[in-house]
């Protein structure tokens, strides 16, 4: 198993999977895949999945399958394939509960400033990955990484993943990217949430997935320490977040070209 920091010899890591577990053996063929093409392009790899999406826009949006299973199928995967596993947490309660199956604990970006949350992802151990609210500069997230390292834990990163602008829409602005490695913290970026659409009239959320290679390449230029990407077999039929999804197919192509990058 890889240990942190998960980037080696200047090549980024990769985050991936998809954005929710949906069930209990999907997530294990999406992490066999994943596993296989890491392995051989020679990429760090880390799972992802949701345990459980809290943030919804509407209250009949699919949620999860049940705390426990999901967590069980994080479980499972870190085990099987003997790969660290990345989780969103949502309340404090939750960390210690997450930390018993997963390597990385995921602060959300509307999370980014609660104070107890980061004070309880820190003091479980775990590496604690903060997503930049959409909301904030790269400069300010400074103060979350002090948050996790006054608590104990130095084992932190940052994730960028767009800054609202305007309405509907997200914006990446790369100078985030050195701003905040300057805090001597692994900086992701997240190719696929910084190409949602929030807020849409239908309170389902739309993207722009055609635009993830090229989100990925900009990221690998500027010198990201990790790229994150959610992607599932069939993004029209996932359930969440579907709409700025890399299909699983494209994946090995889309690493390919990084490594060019």
């Amino acid at each position: 198993m890889i240990t942190y920091p998960y980037h080696k010899d200047g090549r980024f890591f990769l985050m991936a999977g998809p954005c929710v577990v949906e069930d209990e053996t999907s997530p294990l063929r999406i992490a066999e895949t994943l596993t296989d093409i890491t392995s051989r392009l020679g990429i760090p790899f880390i799972f992802k999945a949701s345990y459980r999406k809290a943030n919804r826009s509407r209250l009949d949006s699919f949620t999860g399958i049940g705390d426990e299973k999901a967590l069980k199928v994080l479980g499972k995967i870190r085990e099987q394939f003997g790969i660290p596993v990345v989780t969103d947490i949502h309340a404090a309660e939750e960390a210690a509960m997450a930390a018993e199956y997963a390597d990385v604990l995921q602060i959300p970006a509307f999370l980014c400033r609660q104070t107890d949350l980061l004070v309880a992802a820190a003091k479980t151990g775990r590496v604690v990955n903060i997503k930049k609210g959409q909301f904030l500069s790269g400069e300010s997230m400074g103060f979350a990484v002090d948050k996790v390292r006054l608590s104990g834990n130095d084992k932190v990163m940052l994730t960028e993943r767009g800054t609202m602008f305007g309405y509907q829409d997200l914006v990446v602005d790369f100078r985030n990217i050195p701003v905040m490695r300057g805090f001597g913290v692994p900086v992701v970026l997240d190719v696929t949430h910084s190409l949602q659409q929030p807020n849409q009239p239908s309170g389902v959320t739309g993207g722009k997935p055609e635009m993830i290679g090229m989100m990925a390449k900009a990221g690998v230029a500027v010198g990201v320490d990790g790229i994150f990407m959610e992607t599932h077999p069939d993004p029209a039929h996932a359930l969440s977040d579907g709409a700025n999804m890399l299909p699983l197919d494209q994946v090995e192509g889309l690493l390919t070209q990084l490594l060019k990058n």
